[in-house]
């Protein structure tokens, strides 16, 4: 007799993204460096990209968190856990998941950063999809968020050119349905770490004088290498997710690369037979945006109606590390998007509003029971030398 048992999958119930207003175009960038809007757009197909002023990565991982929520129709208080996939974190600690966590008021999450460099959304998912499979958690919040234009030295062509800042989010809902993630592969060869790093600021080169004065502290690419590494890595995880998931490769409906470069994402294409109508490139808007080039594609992609329920999409990523990740699903949910009622709207607005209150309020409760402590402390100290409180 066999044992009753349900299939738990993992499926996306909501999306979101947050992309900064100041656009910094191909040709305002020749006028910082010596480039030109053709030779950039012939060796990437980057024609713009976002730059944040005001905005941080925790700023632009809320906002793509709360539209994400607002899409499912969740409140934060049912989340399980945050993952937020980043470069570019707002601290080394504590995490910018821990931030987005306060700021949305899921006061009942778990949260914490994951450093896997552009293939991180495809490795969060992976995760966040497993403890759903699991039976561990429910409700996982899934964030690829960077600010890589602070981490960039604008005097240097080969990198100051590809980059863009933004974040997208999911949020992955368990299920007994069929469908969802459906497989995914992970790939890493630390080899080549080398070839894409930001060699200062960790405990090997501490920062210091010497550190900042050799530039250390920005990203350094061998791009040539990069390029080698990303067409051999690519073609292969996208084929192994298919495999994995028991998909041919002609049930394919659209795949979602991680937007790094159009002549890498062509090859890719190229190799598989895939018209252009099954591959989504939004990549001469943003430029490479790391973690978050998937999820902002993924939600440009549903507002471009290109994602149906019933589809079968794949996501790829690769980046530092060396690192790569790719993952098959079956798309699950409707995609047109629920219309805001003005008092659903100012029903968030007060929610999010009041878990910034208790936030506060949190903090200033903190502070008056350590300042108590402290002030009892003084007090059974001058107690104790005045003949043992006597």
């Amino acid at each position: 007799m066999s044992a009753n048992h349900h299939q738990r999958y993992a499926h996306i119930v909501g999306w979101g993204k947050y992309v900064p207003p100041n656009i910094l175009t191909n040709e305002e960038l020749s006028k910082r460096v010596d480039t030109s809007d053709a030779w950039i757009r012939e060796r990437t197909g980057i024609r713009e990209r976002r730059i944040a002023t005001k905005e941080t990565t925790a700023s632009m991982a809320l906002y793509a968190a709360q539209e994400a929520l607002e899409v499912a129709d969740v409140n934060p208080n049912e989340i399980d856990l945050i993952i937020v996939a980043t470069s570019s974190p707002e601290y080394i600690f504590p995490a910018t998941a821990s931030i987005v966590q306060d700021q949305l008021g899921a006061q009942n999450a778990g949260a914490f950063d994951l450093s896997a460099a552009c293939s991180g959304f495809v490795y969060g998912l992976t995760l966040a999809a497993g403890m759903i499979r699991a039976g561990t958690y429910n409700n996982v919040l899934v964030i690829g968020a960077e600010t890589f234009s602070r981490l960039l030295n604008w005097k240097d062509r080969a990198t100051c050119i590809l980059f863009g800042d933004g974040a997208g989010a999911v949020l992955l809902q368990g299920s007994d349905e069929y469908g969802g993630i459906l497989s995914t592969v992970l790939g890493s060869d630390g080899s080549g770490g080398e070839l894409l790093e930001i060699p200062a600021g960790g405990s090997k080169n501490p920062t210091s004088l010497e550190t900042v004065m050799a530039n250390m502290h920005f990203v350094k690419m061998n791009g040539r290498e990069v390029y080698r590494f990303a067409t051999r890595v690519m073609v292969d995880a996208i084929k192994q997710a298919l495999q994995k998931a028991n998909l041919p490769l002609a049930e394919l409906d659209l795949l979602i690369p991680h937007q790094a470069n159009t002549r890498i994402i062509d090859y890719a294409a190229k190799a598989l037979q895939l018209p252009p109508s099954k591959v989504f490139v939004n990549l001469e808007k943003y430029g490479n945006t790391s973690a978050a080039s998937i999820p902002i594609a993924l939600v440009e992609a549903i507002e471009d109606k290109r994602v149906n329920p019933g589809d079968h999409l794949v996501f790829v990523g690769f980046g530092a590390g060396l690192s790569w990740g790719a993952c098959a699903l079956e798309w699950t949910e409707p995609t047109i998007k629920r219309i805001t009622t003005p008092q659903r709207a100012a029903q968030s607005k007060l929610r999010y509003g009041w878990a910034n209150v208790k936030s506060m309020g949190h903090r200033v409760l903190r502070r008056v029971d350590a300042g108590v402590s402290r002030t009892l402390d003084r007090i059974e100290g001058h107690s104790n030398d005045n003949g043992n409180g006597k």
